[in-house]
């Protein structure tokens, strides 16, 4: 186990940055399917998986600006359910975009998501319809 041993006797002052989380960004920025305005994030990092969640957001028509690692996500002009296969299919945490679009539209279309080689052939999708 690594330890940190402070000698001294000295009082410690100063500031540690601390790194934006990943595993709670993806699910945010899928998050901001259910709403209509603008959304505003920061301390987001700057991570392939991030961006990989962006393109899928942006092709479902979701407008998205970043400042930095600040970003503002408006899901306003999104109608359409369907997640794009080409994208969903190299990311397993696509698939968080499944729960917003079921309980903005009662139904989604998205692929199984890819990611890591996981047990057999993952080409098929997804349909989720809501129905009371």
């Amino acid at each position: 186990m690594d330890n940190i041993v402070i000698r001294g006797g000295e009082r410690l002052i100063g500031e540690v940055a601390v790194s934006g989380s990943k595993n709670a960004a993806l699910p945010v920025f899928a998050a901001s399917l259910l709403t209509e305005g603008v959304n505003c994030f920061h301390n987001v990092p700057n991570l392939r998986d991030i961006q990989t969640i962006i393109r899928v957001l942006k092709k479902m028509g979701v407008t998205i600006w970043r400042d930095g690692d600040d970003y503002r996500i408006d899901a306003t002009a999104v109608s359409d359910y369907e997640a794009p296969y080409d994208l969903v299919k190299t990311m397993r945490a696509s698939i968080l975009v499944l729960g917003p679009l079921v309980a903005r539209y009662r139904k989604a279309l998205v692929s199984l998501p890819g990611g890591c080689a996981i047990g057999r052939d993952r080409s098929t999708s997804i349909l989720w319809v809501w129905r009371r």
